[in-house]
């Protein structure tokens, strides 16, 4: 049986001002999933995606690694149940 979840990823290090919200934006176009990403105050990406749970920790993977002009040093990662809040991925501000 298929689990919809969402997922909430906080990504720290070099991640803003290098192109990280596009490349997400991107990444997400290749997956079966919804939501957003942006940029915290904290200087902190945030990406926030729903779907069947194995795309999403798939997309998680991927987003993980990052644009080449981008350095992750650490995330966080948040499991919540399922909004159906999202109908398309997009670019948050």
């Amino acid at each position: 049986m298929r689990q919809w979840v969402q997922g909430r990823l906080v990504l720290r290090g070099r991640v803003q001002g290098v192109g990280y919200r596009y490349f997400v934006l991107r990444k997400a176009g290749e997956f079966d999933v919804t939501g957003m990403v942006r940029n915290l105050p904290t200087g902190e990406v945030e990406v926030i995606a729903e779907g069947e749970e194995g795309e999403v920790r798939r997309f998680f993977e991927e987003v993980k690694k990052g644009p080449a002009s981008a350095h992750v040093t650490s995330f966080t990662e948040e499991w919540l149940p399922f909004s159906g809040l999202y109908h398309d991925f997009r670019v948050g501000y």
